[in-house]
């Protein structure tokens, strides 16, 4: 049976979407645009920061830039070190990289990510045209959280699915959100949309809000206008819609064999809520729908998703990023990195992402920057995408809401970790705790002689624990345990049972296959068997019905262990419901 989003969301996501507008100029620009001007009446002096109206201006300078100048505009790099690299900035100061990214690889020491940032939008005020820089990332929640440090672990989006309530996804955005814009960064990779459709993925999972097509459009587009809300620009992923099947598109080009009714009616749909709403950025992903192309090329380099259905088709205006191209599922189709980028313009995406930063003479440089010389609608396709990156970031950057373009080390203590945003999500975790099976135990309050034994690999888990049962012994697995290695996996899984014999009730942590398979080998040991559920609820929906309470949580967050045994020891309702059609 389909569920339903609560009335109280419907009320609450109407609220959320009167703070969901695109970025405006600011109000000297506005003021300004009751002038009448022309792109050859501005002045030659003018740069990022004159006082035009956007459209005129974004024009002027994309018809002054060169061609290696809009090129540029269409990039975006990341790093690996601690710090850029020489080579980055570089790509900055030198060419005017219209973007950067920052990836997990780095980025536990947020000072140095705020001043590092700081550095390379002072490089590009020093370009001609003082173009500053869009700095994206991918803090989804949940377990994608690319700015690591003393940032947040949320519950993420399947915790919002199972509460239902679309204030809860809009708060989500907004603090998630608020974090990074202290940080300088304007542009977030989320929220992902993608549908729960193939639950054997381990590439979605609890990334997405649900399986259902119309409540993950509204809980994403409130999740988007949180964002907006706290200054950082959304960013839908992955289009076409990468959640009904389990291949990696980092490894492989996964195929979907769905007939375009079939996406439009499923997949496509929390796009066009998105759309309706005007969400700035949509990411293409390297996912191939051969029913719909006639053919095995990439939605990311494919003009028929990009051009044809996104852009004619259903409307869009904003901007449309690829996802890393530095992944085999856009280079093994094109046959090398620089046809890629080729085909990427070509299909319509406005910027071209890699997770490392190319070599100043790299092919797909060279071989684009001179096609741009040699073929003038693939110069006026360029040039298109520079200027919708241009006016965008006119929009954005002369909104008194943007991210700091010098954002302070100094001060990141009042913003990080959000002090507001810890008890939202403590209460969100609560909210989205779920009942797969509820037994005699629940709620669980035993008598002083009861053993217990609390089995996990997380310390906070036991924490959380101890605090509720705390003469409760505590047995530790690793967190990548798997149950079919030959040393060790077996062993602690065979010390599990041998340990489980001295008690009475046993509180086991299940995460994914392995970990269920090991709960499954406490079947027959004549014990209370409790079990909490994090991220996919997958896993725990079918073969336990040995378990007398199964509750899920859908992260391994401090906000959801505290909330799974706030549960269990009965300190509130449970009322989530799992987001899965069963």
């Amino acid at each position: 049976m389909k569920k339903s989003l609560p009335v109280f969301s419907i009320c609450a996501v109407l609220f959320a979407f009167t703070l969901f507008m695109p970025f405006t100029p600011s109000i000297s620009a506005q003021t300004s645009a009751n002038t009448n001007f022309t792109v050859d009446a501005l002045p030659w002096d003018i740069d990022f920061w004159s006082d035009y109206p956007s459209d005129i201006l974004a024009d002027t300078l994309v018809s002054r830039m060169e061609d290696s100048e809009l090129l540029s505009q269409i990039f975006m790099f990341g790093w690996a070190g601690a710090e850029p690299s020489e080579l980055l900035n570089q790509w900055v100061s030198d060419r005017g990289l219209g973007s950067v990214k920052v990836f997990g690889w780095n980025t536990d020491d947020i000072h140095l990510v705020a001043k590092s940032i700081s550095a390379l939008q002072k490089k590009s005020q020093n370009r001609p045209y003082k173009i500053p820089l869009f700095v994206a990332t991918d803090q989804e929640g949940g377990w994608i959280r690319h700015v690591k440090g003393e940032t947040l672990i949320t519950p993420g989006n399947m915790a919002i699915g199972a509460s239902g309530y679309p204030i809860d996804a809009w708060y989500s955005g907004y603090y998630i959100n608020k974090e990074i814009h202290a940080l300088g960064i304007n542009m977030n990779f989320a929220p992902s949309v993608d549908l729960f459709t193939n639950q054997n993925s381990s590439i979605i999972g609890t990334r997405s809000f649900c399986d259902d097509a119309d409540n993950a459009g509204v809980l994403g587009a409130a999740f988007s206008a949180g964002s907006i809300a706290a200054g950082v620009i959304p960013t839908a992923k992955h289009f076409p819609g990468h959640g009904a099947t389990n291949e990696d598109s980092h490894i492989f080009l996964p195929t979907l064999d769905i007939d375009y009714e079939t996406w439009e009616k499923r997949e496509l749909v929390p796009f066009k809520y998105l759309i309706t709403e005007k969400i700035p950025a949509i990411m293409s992903g390297h996912l191939s729908f051969p029913q719909i192309t006639h053919n095995q090329e990439p939605a990311s380099l494919s003009k028929t998703f990009l051009t044809e259905i996104l852009r004619n088709q259903l409307g869009y205006e904003g901007l449309i990023i690829t996802d890393d191209m530095m992944m085999n599922g856009d280079t093994l189709y094109a046959g090398s990195l620089s046809n890629a980028y080729k085909m990427a313009i070509e299909a319509g995406n406005d910027i071209i992402i890699s997770s490392t930063t190319a070599r100043l003479n790299e092919a797909l440089w060279t071989t684009n920057l001179n096609k741009m010389k040699t073929d003038e609608e693939f110069k006026s396709i360029v040039k298109k995408a520079a200027r919708r990156v241009i006016k965008c970031k006119l929009d954005y950057f002369k909104n008194p809401g943007a991210a700091p373009l010098y954002p302070n080390p100094q001060t990141l203590s009042q913003f990080i970790p959000d002090k507001d945003g810890q008890k939202f999500f403590l209460e969100q975790a609560c909210r989205s705790i779920s009942f797969q099976k509820r037994g005699e135990l629940f709620p669980y309050k035993p008598d002083s002689s009861e053993k217990i034994l609390i089995c996990g690999p997380f310390t906070s888990l036991f924490n959380e624990g101890k605090k509720r049962y705390p003469s409760a012994d505590t047995f530790y697995f690793s967190y990548k345990l798997r149950d079919d290695m030959e040393n060790f996996g077996m062993w602690n899984a065979d010390g599990l049972e041998w340990t489980a014999r001295r008690y009475d009730t046993i509180i086991i942590l299940v995460y994914d296959k392995h970990t269920a398979n090991i709960a499954r080998r406490l079947r027959n040991s004549g014990k209370h068997i409790i079990i909490l559920s994090v991220l996919s609820p997958v896993f725990v929906l079918e073969d336990f019905d040995f378990a007398d309470t199964i509750l899920c949580g859908y992260s391994y967050s401090d906000y959801s262990f505290a909330a799974l045994f706030g549960a269990l020891h009965g300190e509130f309702s449970v009322r989530g419901t799992i987001p899965l059609l069963r």
